[in-house]
């Protein structure tokens, strides 16, 4: 019940949003004035002094808070689109989803189905690269808000229906995007069995028994022994990031690739790639903690892609179970960030702590693998008592070799 109440009230929120005052004040309505808790509270109580209905005012606060949220993953385009909770939490960011489309245009797609479209934003760069687009989403007002969203395109069509009830005949392209959360109370939860997800991944696995050409997005987190053996599987990270996890098929899979790693930074897009799926315990090079430190991109590390960027940067590990590696050497490389190590300490607290006062630590960053630790928490210790001259900035990065404990002192090494 408490699930249908949360629902009936977002339609209610939805409908209000796109009565003529409300679509009319929501447009006078900068996304910048509710930065805010407290001003999102001052611009409710002006607009209801101002005479607009209490509904309609809840519902455009409400929407301009998700088109703020929302300038994270789209810019200043956020303003002009329609969001609802879960479908901002679960849209694609555009710059990705335009690699999406890419992968379709790429093998010759004209016509192309996204199943669970959510707000739209996978679909709205379909449409963008010229293909035909069925955008397909059981959830009424989500529907209304791609269709919202879609309206610049007259080469796309929103569908009220479920993925498995839509008729895929004359569809040469398959995109889906499972619905991976939950919403109760007006939050949002993430369901983590792939079983769970809407549609779930054994679907994709009959579309793709049926010759069909898909790709899917998914959580990073996705488990390398529930990807099929026929897909290509390509993490994602955005400026740090890891977004997601996609499983391309058919003509979407590129040849020779089985896994890859895409980073995305200020340079650009950069990929680590695979022609095999990392065997279960495959050993890559240890070796000693050298003069750089290196903590490679969550995208490699959940590609099972470490012992590629050994390969390409000859460095080594410093444990067998521990993602940092070491080289004597600074390699530039966009798949990992570079540390120069200063020195080295044992992990003792008591030690640090005396370390950080003699050395007037008053700002110190934590970076951690393989230690039962809270950053968070140690920082507090290690600069409690500390006075406030200490102006210095310090960097630790705990790790362990074998069962051995310690605490790095770095330097972060800028990339050029």
């Amino acid at each position: 019940m408490a699930q249908a109440s949360n629902d009936s009230t977002l339609n209610e929120l939805f409908s209000s949003l796109l009565s003529p005052e409300g679509w009319q004040l929501l447009a006078t309505v900068d996304p910048s004035m509710v930065a805010t808790k407290d001003a999102a509270w001052a611009l409710n109580e002006k607009l209801r002094k101002d005479g607009h209905d209490p509904a309609i005012v809840r519902a455009v606060v409400m929407q301009s808070e998700l088109r703020f949220r929302a300038r994270v993953k789209f810019g200043p385009f956020a303003d002009s689109l329609v969001f609802t909770p879960a479908g901002l939490e679960q849209a694609t960011r555009l710059t990705i989803a335009g690699m999406h489309a890419r992968r379709f245009t790429g093998a010759g797609c004209t016509h192309v189905a996204d199943l669970g479209c959510g707000i739209g934003t996978d679909s709205i760069a379909l449409a963008s690269a010229e293909l035909q687009v069925t955008a397909v989403e059981r959830d009424e007002t989500t529907a209304a808000a791609a269709t919202l969203n879609l309206m610049p395109f007259p080469n796309a069509t929103v569908v009220h229906a479920s993925a498995q009830e839509t008729d895929l005949t004359d569809i040469d392209g398959i995109w889906l995007d499972p619905a991976r959360r939950t919403e109760a109370a007006g939050n949002t939860k993430r369901i983590f069995d792939p079983e769970a997800f809407s549609p779930p991944l054994s679907f994709v696995e009959q579309l793709v028994d049926q010759g069909k050409d898909v790709g899917v997005k998914l959580g990073p987190g996705l488990p390398h022994e529930a990807i099929p053996d026929t897909a290509e599987a390509v993490w994602i990270s955005d400026h740090g990031s890891v977004v997601e996890a996609c499983l391309w098929f058919g003509r979407l899979a590129r040849p020779g690739i089985r896994r890859a790693a895409l980073v995305i930074d200020k340079n650009g897009a950069h990929e680590l790639t695979s022609p095999v799926v990392a065997a279960e315990g495959e050993k890559a090079p240890v070796g000693a903690l050298s003069n750089f430190l290196y903590e490679p991109d969550g995208a490699v590390i959940r590609s099972h892609l470490i012992a590629e960027l050994l390969l390409q940067t000859g460095g080594t590990l410093l444990d067998e179970h521990i993602a940092y590696f070491t080289h004597e050497d600074l390699v530039v490389t966009p798949f990992a960030k570079a540390y120069k190590v200063l020195a080295v300490h044992d992990y003792n607290v008591k030690k640090l702590k005396s370390w950080v006062k003699a050395n007037g630590i008053g700002q110190l960053d934590i970076k951690k693998r393989g230690v039962d630790v809270t950053p968070e928490e140690l920082r507090r210790i290690l600069l409690a008592g500390s006075p406030k001259s200490a102006k210095n900035h310090a960097t630790l990065v705990l790790s362990r070799i074998g069962d051995k404990r310690l605490a790095i002192e770095v330097e972060p090494v800028r990339n050029p």
